[in-house]
């Protein structure tokens, strides 16, 4: 019979584990170069440091503004 100890320490490990892979699928390339908004395409030096980016950097920040009025 588990105590609590061990039931915690299991619980914890199955939610570590579906943290990490979680995580995981956030950081897949993005395969598309054109920005999701205006069409443009991403530039090369923003794809590199975010390769998940689906948007410009000037169309990312109008999303993270719009975010902020809607709270």
């Amino acid at each position: 019979m588990a105590d609590n100890a061990d039931i915690a320490t299991d619980t914890m490990e199955r939610r570590m584990e579906a943290a990490l892979a979680s995580r995981n699928a956030v950081y897949i390339p993005a395969t598309d170069p054109d920005c999701e908004d205006c069409g443009y395409e991403i530039p090369s030096a923003r794809r590199e440091a975010a390769p998940w980016a689906t948007t410009c950097i000037e169309c990312q920040g109008i999303r993270e503004q719009r975010r902020r009025h809607v709270r």
